[in-house]
């Protein structure tokens, strides 16, 4: 979902994304609540029918819907998702609909060859459940040759102009262009029945790619973090910062460093030649003492420093033990601290009212979700930063700092720069006195975009890129 958001500069809803339990809730809910009429609930019309339904949802005054379905052909799971969409390529009017279908073509190195083989099955089962694809979209390592490529097309009855080679790239941001460059773009256009009235304008695409190939400088980046064996798990985060490293014509090198290590003695000092410190969320107690330990040398030793949600908790709580002196500062997230600058958000205020929950829900479901508005302090460092003092950034926590122990650590040194509107929610925290560190209770690597990077990631950046240059 962030790739397409990142792509398309199109920022996703709600209604964005379901998963196989979501639909299956809604049915029993609807079951349960007999709007059945205690008819037998069945895979089909009623799953296919609640996935047509929520492809179509929210859709009035949009020209195209792009709709991904994951894992492979043949998975018992994706089976009542395949079928929607093949009712819905029946239900909409001839040139509606474009079935684009991923394969495989793997290179045998023994062998020296590319195999076609995995794409005419992969086909032939999709086939079997009554989808013919438009157009075949092949990942491989090696150039397919047009031989080959004839080959797929004949044997999975695609036009030979449809079968398009996607060749790994040395960045993700080159995959427009590459795609632009084997057709995919007119080979769509043709199944709409659309003409292609103009070229196509990649140039905002040539520039990023530009800028990442030639950058001119490097900077070192530590991500202190929980999931660091899993990077996938902060791919957002990863790509605001070459966003960033774009805006300031620099390559972002990053070094993933799991939290827990500066639990150890000395370990910290492995943090001494790099030019900005980031941690991000995350959940449970495990590592968050090297968290801390992590942003104390960033406060310490005039690194940049960049806390995000969990992250900006623990630099609270550095903070409060180290600068305002509140001994057994914690979060009520990992026990009962005696001094709780952090504890579980309970009630806040939304568009449509208060929210309230409490420390014994399910955990499904009960975070603070999606956008909220801040209002930032006049002259800060955030606020010039923005060029606003009103901003609008994406959540998802169950956990805040706590107001009440603001004034008390306002006066140690740690600035409160962004709050709610009711001035009750901490948002951002900031210090005054340190070349840049910055805490956001938010995501803001969830609105960054190759060709708009989020201020935020662009600032950070920048001042590494200041520190590198006193290192």
């Amino acid at each position: 979902m962030g790739h397409y958001e990142r792509f398309t500069g199109v920022p996703s809803r709600t209604t964005d994304n379901v998963t196989s339990g979501r639909i299956y809730q809604d049915i029993l809910t609807k079951e349960r609540r007999g709007d059945y009429l205690g008819g037998t609930v069945q895979v089909i019309p009623h799953v296919t029918d609640a996935i047509k339904d929520f492809v179509l949802a929210q859709t009035d005054g949009i020209d195209f819907v792009l709709c991904e379905i994951g894992g492979t052909v043949g998975d018992i799971e994706s089976l009542p998702f395949m079928e929607a969409i093949r009712q819905l390529g029946t239900d909409l009017d001839r040139g509606q609909s474009c079935f684009i279908h991923l394969t495989l073509v793997p290179f045998i190195k023994a062998a020296g060859e590319l195999k076609t083989k995995p794409t005419q099955h992969s086909v032939k089962e999709l086939r079997g459940i009554g989808i013919s694809p438009d157009i075949l979209v092949c990942r491989a390592e090696q150039p397919i040759p047009l031989g080959e490529r004839h080959k797929i097309a004949l044997f999975c009855n695609v036009a030979k102009s449809a079968v398009i080679q996607a060749l790994d790239v040395s960045s993700i941001y080159e995959v427009p262009i590459a795609y632009h460059g084997e057709g995919l773009d007119d080979e769509v256009l043709k199944v709409f029945g659309l003409p292609a009235e103009q070229p196509v304008d990649l140039s905002r695409w040539n520039d990023i790619v530009k800028n990442l190939k030639n950058p001119e400088g490097e900077v070192k980046i530590a991500i202190v973090g929980k999931y660091t064996g899993l990077k996938d798990a902060y791919k957002s985060l990863s790509e605001s910062l070459v966003h960033g490293g774009i805006a300031n014509r620099v390559n972002v090198k990053i070094e993933w460093i799991e939290a827990e290590l500066f639990e150890q003695p000395d370990a910290i000092h492995r943090l001494e030649d790099v030019h900005g410190i980031l941690v991000p969320g995350g959940f449970g107690q495990r590592g968050t003492e090297g968290k801390i330990a992590a942003a104390r040398f960033a406060r310490e030793h005039n690194i940049p420093f960049f806390g995000i949600c969990l992250g900006m908790q623990m630099a609270v709580v550095e903070a409060a033990r180290n600068m305002a002196g509140l001994e057994g500062a914690g979060s009520t997230e990992f026990g009962t601290p005696k001094v709780p600058v952090v504890g579980l958000l309970t009630e806040w205020a939304t568009e449509a009212g208060i929210e309230i929950r409490e420390s014994d829900m399910d955990l499904g479901g009960t975070m603070r979700l999606g956008a909220y508005p801040a209002k930032l302090t006049a002259g800060s460092h955030v606020q010039k930063i923005y060029g606003t003092d009103r901003i609008s950034e994406r959540h998802r926590h169950r956990y805040e700092v706590n107001i009440s122990y603001r004034s008390q650590l306002e006066e140690a040194g740690l600035v409160f720069s962004g709050l709610s509107p009711d001035s009750n929610l901490p948002e951002i925290v900031e210090l005054s006195d340190h070349p840049w560190y910055i805490g956001v209770q938010f995501h803001p690597e969830l609105k960054s975009k190759p060709f708009d990077p989020h201020p935020l990631f662009a600032s950070f950046i920048g001042a590494a890129l200041k520190q590198s240059r006193l290192v």
